[in-house]
């Protein structure tokens, strides 16, 4: 994109940004994870996101749409950083703890994914963009409720070493 010069210009770069995280969410990152992880909860609750995240993509590709441009995506620095230290730590650790670094990960993921959705849903009811709003509402309220499901797992894992440490 070029220079960003005014608040439509802003928007549109987040959502490039936010459209590039999820187009490497399921081209790449839960495909990876899902091969990568034992829990079988785990592995099930990835699964379910991805195919959430597919339908976060066509979502985003709509309010595209609806604006009248093309969807372009914006290399997303904070992802890439989230994802190198992923693959850091995976090369780091023992076999058992995968899991749990790949729920600290996801978890760390679905906290970004959160902030940004939160940031555009608000840059999008400032440029009166209803139709934007109500798929942006729908891809954070998906991202919230796998926000949970990572807690939830994370707790169950922890509670396994626990038992296993002991």
């Amino acid at each position: 994109m070029a220079d960003i010069t005014t608040p439509r210009d802003l928007f549109l770069h987040e959502l490039g940004d936010i459209l590039y995280v999820e187009e490497k969410l399921t081209q790449e990152v839960l495909p990876k994870l899902i091969q990568e992880v034992q829990n079988a909860e785990f592995r099930k609750g990835l699964e379910r996101h991805l195919e959430q995240t597919r339908g976060h993509v066509t979502n985003l590709e709509q309010i595209f749409d609806a604006l009248g441009e093309q969807s372009e995506t914006e290399k997303c620095l904070g992802f890439e950083g989230l994802k190198k230290e992923h693959d850091e730590m995976i090369g780091e650790v023992s076999d058992d703890l995968i899991d749990i670094v790949d729920a600290g990960a996801a978890a760390r993921t679905e906290h970004y994914e959160v902030a940004a959705y939160t940031g555009l849903i608000e840059m999008a009811r400032a440029l009166g963009e209803t139709e934007a709003v109500g798929l942006l509402e729908e891809n954070l309220k998906e991202e919230k409720e796998a926000l949970r499901e990572v807690e939830s797992v994370t707790k169950t894992l922890r509670d396994e070493t626990k038992a296993t440490a002991s």
